[in-house]
């Protein structure tokens, strides 16, 4: 009976023999390119078909460094890597590391190598990029005077503004003259004073947009004082002179909407404008009044006669408060005058004498306050409400006041 091999089995002979091919290990595939998809983690997987096949393709994160531009459906490109099993699913597929578009690799190497010069120069700087006007009244185009570039832009002026003048420059867009007539119709044009200008095409492959890429066209658009709108081939096409442009367009079409102002547009912004700016000025003029009429009346309360009657009248109510203060002082005082005379009047020795005592002094006029302050012989005296009595001490009695009855 013959051996039974599992899937896995299977699957890691064949892979072992893919290893062993040398031919599948480097290896380039030609092909056009569909279901791409880029994944969040870097990798990119695709599938390359012609006429009669198809194998998926896979370019992982690491590998991105060999791809020069965006991966999109219907290229025709050229993979080189390796051809490998995938052992879970037991399919093989394309482990591409480097990717070129196909019959246009040099152009792409010509490419990047001039923009990596010009940006190093600075002519892709922003401080040198002029500001597209916003109300141009003449636009000077560089294209070809029966593409489809100019009829578009034609279309989009006669629509958005009739009035804008239109200077077209039919210049060569593709072939060896190209640059040339492009660089001359670039330079004339800048001789005329004109508010921007549009250079550009409509869509082709690399090689029909090569005459953008070209570094006299990029210099050329660079030394122009007037501004500068590219518009070259579709949105996905990018050239030389889109880096170097003041503005980049996607279009022709997209450029003459950038360039040339909608007329309708405007004539409602003048006229939402001055509605704005009648509102404003009748509030303005209303504040105005309104602050005339305070200042009347603020003046009518600073009148000299105004302030003369109110000081006036301040003056007498003044004074009638001051008249009131003093004879309400002046009773207190009297009041309190009143009270110190009573309590005066009660500490008087006259009045202490009139009541019936007396005032006893030694010889000397000093206050006798008890006996024994004199003695036998010396003199005293005695003074009454209606006069003094002198005499001479006869006897010392001690004691209190009823000595003598006790």
């Amino acid at each position: 009976m013959a051996s039974v091999y599992s899937v896995s089995q299977v699957n890691a002979y064949i892979k072992n023999m893919f290893l062993q091919d040398f031919a599948l290990s480097r290896i380039s595939v030609r092909g056009e390119v569909s279901n791409c998809k880029y994944h969040t983690s870097g990798h990119i997987y695709f599938t390359l078909k012609d006429g009669n096949s198809a194998i998926p393709a896979v370019m992982f994160a690491g590998n991105r460094g060999g791809l020069s531009f965006e991966l999109r459906e219907g290229q025709q490109v050229v993979a080189a890597g390796s051809i490998d099993v995938y052992e879970r699913d037991g399919r093989y597929q394309l482990y591409a590391k480097k990717i070129t578009l196909d019959g246009t690799g040099d152009l792409f190497l010509r490419f990047q190598k001039l923009r990596d010069e010009l940006e190093e120069m600075g002519m892709f700087a922003r401080e040198y990029k002029q500001p597209i006007p916003r109300y141009a009244r003449t636009v000077g185009i560089v294209t070809a005077s029966t593409g489809a570039a100019i009829r578009d832009i034609m279309n989009i002026a006669k629509r958005r503004n009739p009035y804008v003048q239109l200077v077209l420059c039919p210049a060569l867009v593709q072939g060896e003259q190209a640059k040339y007539s492009i660089v001359r119709g670039i330079e004339t044009l800048d001789q005329l004073g004109l508010d921007v200008m549009i250079v550009g095409r409509g869509g082709g492959s690399i090689e029909d947009l090569w005459a953008f890429n070209e570094e006299m066209v990029a210099r050329a658009i660079f030394n122009c004082r007037t501004p500068v709108i590219s518009a070259v081939g579709h949105e996905t096409d990018v050239t030389i002179a889109d880096y170097v442009a003041d503005l980049r367009a996607p279009t022709p079409s997209a450029a003459a909407e950038l360039a040339i102002f909608d007329y309708q547009q405007f004539e409602e912004q003048v006229r939402f404008g001055r509605e704005r700016l009648e509102r404003a000025m009748a509030r303005t003029l209303e504040q105005k009044k309104f602050q005339t009429r305070d200042l009347e009346y603020r003046l009518k309360l600073r009148h000299p006669e105004r302030q003369l009657n109110e000081k006036r009248q301040f003056l007498a109510d003044a004074q009638d408060r001051l008249e009131t203060l003093m004879e309400t002082r002046l009773e207190r005082s009297r009041h309190r005058l009143a009270l110190l005379a009573g309590r005066l009047s009660g500490l008087s020795p006259l009045e202490k004498l009139k009541s019936g005592y007396g005032f006893v002094t030694d010889g000397d006029g000093r206050r006798l306050k008890s006996v024994f302050q004199v003695k036998k012989g010396d003199p005293f005296h005695v003074y009454l409400a209606d006069g003094k009595l002198t005499g001479t001490v006869t006897e010392l009695t001690p004691g209190g006041a009823g000595a003598e009855e006790g």
